[in-house]
This record gives structure tokens, sequence and C-alpha cells, in this order.
């Protein structure tokens, strides 16, 4: 079967998906939806009204109704003209880092300290700024995601660079044989729980929560949501702040968000569980106040993967270390006027025993 073909640039993206068997006969705007999925079909129907999708052997703008059929290739050419979500913060861009560190590289996976603002793969309108387009642009073949981060969350991300081994690690995942630890930051409230402790609200997200996406949290004994697990170990309480440490045992979406601010404990920068989630909703329309700004401090959440540890497919035992990003450890310095390498030795003390956890 013919592969997808992806060519990157910083002024556009191109894909050329080929028509398979079962799908000839399909209307042009179905089948662009089928390979384009997070997008609504009248933006896709604009696309190809526009000519920015053109099935070879045939002259674009095409009708959206017009039919494909086997043996013939899509090509899809999504510009860089404004998609991408800025950032804003006192009404300026964020800048982003556009170049990842590698933490770790061999023929079959990579390592990468993932920046702010860099989604895991491409999804919705977010195309350019990705982890695995901007390893695919360099190594120039298909790059797999094999876990993934929130896209404000930065640190240790795992990318695949061929499907097998990719499956394999995805599946020690799955299996609970991958440990993995977040550092974050966060506002201490009256009443917050005493650490070390461990969360175990249950999580899901209820229909018509707005904003949408937002997971909400029930008792441990409750009927409703689903199972979820976080060990939180202190390293340090400064001013009204915690430095902490965050070991989930379950993977939810915003497990430790939900977790920590549950227990007290609301992320610094976090804008969906600090007590008013239209905060959210007004930096995402970049409508936020002045005291939206106070509250949340920083642009982003607070937090970030700081360790990992899984027995990679060669059966070598490997664990991985990230330092503090720099508007993080800005932050400390400036506000809590501490030390980051001292924080960050404080870090490593306590990664050293997580480290030595058996599988």
């Amino acid at each position: 079967m013919s592969e997808i073909e992806k060519s990157f640039s910083t002024e556009k993206y191109v894909v050329t998906h080929p028509v398979q068997p079962e799908q000839d006969g399909w209307r042009l705007d179905q089948f662009v939806q089928k390979c384009m999925p997070t997008l609504s079909r009248q933006f896709l129907k604009k696309k190809i009204e526009k000519g920015e999708v053109e099935i070879s052997g045939r002259k674009p703008p095409h009708k959206p109704s017009v039919k494909v059929h086997h043996g013939e290739k899509v090509t899809i050419t999504t510009h860089n003209d404004g998609m991408i979500e800025e950032e804003y913060w006192y009404g300026e861009v964020v800048p982003k880092n556009e170049n990842p560190t590698i933490v770790f590289e061999d023929e079959n996976l990579l390592v990468i300290n993932k920046p702010p603002f860099m989604i895991t793969h491409p999804a919705g309108r977010n195309l350019f700024y990705c982890a695995t387009v901007y390893f695919e642009t360099i190594y120039k073949k298909t790059i797999h995601s094999i876990h993934r981060l929130d896209r404000e969350t930065t640190g240790l991300l795992l990318l695949g660079k061929n499907p097998k081994v990719s499956q394999q690690v995805a599946t020690l995942f799955e299996n609970d044989h991958v440990r993995k630890c977040y550092f974050f930051i966060a506002h201490t409230k009256d009443g917050a729980t005493n650490f070390p402790f461990t969360a175990k609200e249950r999580m899901d997200r209820e229909e018509g929560t707005i904003p949408r996406g937002m997971m909400s949290w029930y008792p441990e004994d409750s009927h409703l949501g689903k199972e979820s697990e976080t060990h939180f170990e202190l390293i340090l309480e400064k001013d009204g702040y915690v430095l902490a440490l965050a070991f989930p045992v379950t993977g939810r979406q915003h497990q430790i968000r939900v977790h920590a601010a549950c227990h007290g404990y609301p992320l610094l920068g976090d804008k969906l569980y600090n007590g008013d989630s239209g905060i959210f909703i007004r930096f995402k329309d970049n409508q936020a106040t002045l005291e939206d700004h106070e509250l949340m401090e920083i642009p982003r959440q607070a937090l970030h993967a700081v360790a990992l540890r899984l027995t990679y497919p060669t059966e070598k035992m490997n664990h991985f270390i990230a330092p503090l990003p720099k508007d993080l450890s800005q932050w400390i310095e400036t506000k809590l006027k501490l030390n980051t390498s001292e924080v960050e030795a404080l870090i490593q003390e306590k990664i050293s025993i997580f480290i030595n956890i058996e599988f």
C-alpha cells in the first residue's frame, strides 16, 4: 500500500494521501475529512474551493462533491497564514522556542525536552509548531508520537522513528511499565493536604462542560468518573507556593493538574483549575484582564515532565531527566529568590528514589 507523503517548510505543510480501494467513489470532502478529522467539513470545503486540495491528474480547484478513485492521490496544502494559535501575555505574543532539545537518540527512538506551547503531533489548526512535524522535516520520514504532553506542558516526550518500535514502547505505557515524574509549581490554599499524599479522586469529562475538555472530579468511592491515582512529594515550600513532584499511576487527561487543585494546590498559570475557568476563555479570546494576568503570574501552567524511566525494547534499562525550562527557572529565581541549580539538586535527590522503584 502506498504511504502518505509529507513535506514541510515554515511557509506551508503539504501532505499527500493515496486513495485506498475501500475509498473508491468517495466524495472529495468526505475523503479529506477522513484525512484531517479534527477540522470541520465546512472549513475543508473552503480549502477545496480555494484550490488547496488537488487530485492527481486533475486541475484544481475541484468541487467538494467530486468523486475520488482508487489509484489517485489527493494532495492537501496548508499555508502558514496565521492559523497557528499564538499565545498572548499582556497583549504581546509569547515567543516560541523553535528548536527542542534532544535528550536521547538511537536508530529507533527520540527522547526530546519539549518546549512550552509545542503540541505533540498535528491537531486541528495546529500544524506547524508540533514535535512530530519538526523532526519529520529533519529526518524526511514519518515520526510517530508514542505518548503526548499537553500543549503548555514542557519536558520529556518520546517519539518513534519506525512503527514497530513505536508500538513496542507504546505498549510499555499501556501495561504500566513506564514510570513518569512531573515537577510543578503551585499556590498553597487554606486547608491544603499535607505532603506527601496520594490523590485518588475519580475523573471524567462531563457533557456540556464549558470550556469543553475541562475535567470533573469525584470522590474515590463515587460511582462516577474513572479511577485515577497520583502520588505527590514536596520539594520545598515558600511564600505561599510549593515546588513539588507528581508521580502519576494512571494516565487521565489533566490528571496532575486536577489532583493537585482538588487537594489545595492549583498550579501556577493553570487557566482551567484555579477556581475560575472563565479565565481560560478570556485568554483564548485575547481578552484577559489585568487581574487574570496577575492571578496566573506566568503565560502557561507550571508543569514539567522532569523524569521518565522505562524498559526499552532492547531490555536495556533507561531513565531520562530533563532540566527545568527557562521560564520556570526565571520565575523561581525572580519570585522566590532561589538558585535554580540548588532546586534541581533537590529534585535529583527525590528522583534518585523514583529511578530505583521496581516495576
